[in-house]
């Protein structure tokens, strides 16, 4: 690492912004988790939009693709209709 200022400041930044977006991605993928043990149609129908936004923050803040998040989605909206 370099003595400057600047890039003291910079190593702080990046450390910060990691562990939020640490935080974002794992609190993201335990909702997942707990969204797949649901076996009734109606409470992950309930469910499916607020893991959607959820998804699609992360793709909205750069922490996973644009395209790895459509791809999650539609494989939970399969899941979803796949109950019965």
């Amino acid at each position: 690492m370099a003595n400057h200022k600047a890039t003291k400041k910079d190593v702080r930044q990046a450390a910060k912004r990691r562990e939020k977006n640490r935080y974002y991605g794992k609190t993201t993928r335990n909702a997942i988790r707990d969204f797949k043990e649901v076996n009734e149609k109606a409470a992950a129908g309930d469910k499916m939009p607020q893991i959607a936004a959820m998804v699609d923050k992360l793709a909205k803040r750069g922490i996973i693709h644009k395209n790895k998040a459509s791809n999650l989605k539609s494989k939970l909206a399969k899941r979803v209709n796949a109950l019965a």
